[in-house]
């Protein structure tokens, strides 16, 4: 009897598998994207962190008896005009491209963010002073706008990311403006200020957290944005002359060689394209998952 007293019922565990097994989300087919784009976002950076786990050869190992070669079981994407192996040029230059796409966003998410909050949450003159600046940078196409800053500050790697980060900035202000409008009136901040608390407080505490959803997902699209403007610039020979190109100078550096060698192009666009995609589906998926009418439904 005792021992009968201390057995758990058997339906009571397939019970709970069962309901565990309810509670898993289906696997649909935006959700497998998802998993894949995160997947390849995160190997991509495991080469960007640590490229020595990832390649199989030194990207700055040249060996003349192997110039040229196409995609085979020794090099896996061929080698180039000085022997090297294109794969490990790739995953070694995945650095300072992804650092470009990363560096770009935060620095222009933060100015821009900064000067649409100032201008929402404050207005008048203020308001329009800054949004004065914006309107002008709005007419000035992002892609020519960094091209010319990048070409004023002359080739480097920081200099590139300052001409993207600048570029950004005018969509990231006009983003956090709007947020801030919707937000800086309504009951719960009305309420707050009617017991007496100070504006400071109330734009940190309570309009500035409600505001960050849209620049988030920008944000995460943005990334994507970032490297496909950095590495236009660094093909048209405005990045640093480093031993180790990154994605686009490989491409401007093999673009001489597209009709015998077709690998040393391919790959590195074949990287940035991947990427590139795989962050904008992260954004649509975080986009959604930030929406409070699609979270309601």
């Amino acid at each position: 009897m005792r021992e009968a007293a201390t057995m758990k019922p058997i339906w009571r565990v397939k019970r709970t598998a069962a309901a565990y097994h309810r509670a898993l989300p289906k696997p649909t087919v935006s959700r497998l994207l998802v998993y894949a784009a995160a997947l390849i976002v995160l190997f991509l950076i495991v080469c960007a962190l640590a490229p020595q786990w990832i390649a199989r050869y030194s990207p700055t190992d040249m060996q003349a008896d192997q110039i040229l070669l196409p995609p085979g079981a020794a090099h896996w994407m061929g080698t180039d005009y000085f022997g090297r192996d294109v794969f490990s040029v790739i995953v070694y230059g995945a650095r300072e491209s992804l650092f470009i796409g990363f560096a770009s966003v935060i620095v222009g998410g933060l100015s821009g963010g900064a000067i649409g909050a100032l201008s929402g949450y404050f207005g008048g003159r203020v308001d329009n002073a800054l949004m004065r600046v914006i309107d002008v940078l709005m007419t000035i196409p992002s892609v020519m706008l960094a091209l010319a800053v990048a070409a004023a500050l002359g080739p480097g790697l920081w200099n590139i990311i300052l001409a993207v980060a600048l570029s950004t900035v005018p969509n990231y202000a006009r983003i956090m403006r709007g947020q801030i409008l919707s937000i800086k009136n309504r009951p719960f901040i009305m309420a707050s200020r009617s017991i007496g608390a100070a504006e400071f407080p109330v734009f940190i505490r309570h309009v500035l957290p409600n505001s960050l959803s849209p620049l988030l997902v920008m944000a995460a699209i943005g990334v994507g944005t970032s490297i496909l403007t950095g590495s236009g610039l660094s093909f048209l020979g405005l990045g640093e002359l480093k031993e180790i190109p990154d994605w686009g100078a490989l491409l401007s550096q093999g673009r001489g060689y597209l009709t015998v060698a077709w690998w040393i192009c391919t790959f590195p666009g074949l990287a940035i394209t991947l990427f590139v995609l795989s962050v904008n589906v992260i954004g649509d998926a975080l986009r959604d998952a930030l929406d409070p009418k699609k979270r309601r439904s």
